[in-house]
């Protein structure tokens, strides 16, 4: 028998296309939701403080820190994790430039780096390198792979690249 809390609530989430219901503390963030109930670990922890970015999901086809949102919030929202970007099995264009650009090292970072550059390329913030600087500026690599980062996403905004 479970016992519930009187912070539990039942949030139904809807994690890339797929309906899950889930009995949560409401305390309990997106991130957390993700990784610890519903073993989803592709999006990862790295801060805990909204300032890393590599936790970025899409939330409504916008991107957020999922550190900082609570699962509790995401009823009935639209969450697109790094899993769901190409659920065919294929990987999804930024995956591949990244991949053909070396545009990671450690790889930490890399699913909170893609998720933000699929957003980015969706909001059409590709005009310049500096703008692609300034809107990828939430999303840290601590290896330094952001030159290569760079390319990948210049070259499927077909703005340059190899």
């Amino acid at each position: 028998m479970e016992i519930m809390r009187s912070s539990d609530v039942d949030v139904e989430l809807t994690i890339n296309g797929h309906k899950r219901e889930l009995r949560l503390d409401s305390s309990v963030t997106l991130l957390d939701a993700l990784r610890e109930h519903l073993d989803m670990t592709g999006t990862k922890k790295g801060c805990d403080q909204g300032a890393c970015g590599a936790c970025t999901v899409l939330l409504d086809g916008r991107r957020v820190v999922s550190c900082l949102v609570l699962a509790a919030q995401c009823g009935g929202r639209e969450v697109t994790t790094i899993e769901g970007l190409a659920p065919d099995g294929a990987l999804h264009p930024v995956q591949q430039a990244f991949v053909r650009h070396d545009g990671l090292q450690c790889g930490f970072c890399t699913a909170g780096q893609i998720v933000s550059a699929v957003a980015l390329l969706d909001e059409g913030r590709t005009g310049s390198d500096e703008e692609i600087r300034e809107f990828m500026s939430g999303n840290l690599c601590r290896c330094g792979a952001y030159p290569n980062i760079l390319a990948a996403i210049r070259e499927v905004a077909g703005t340059g690249g190899e």
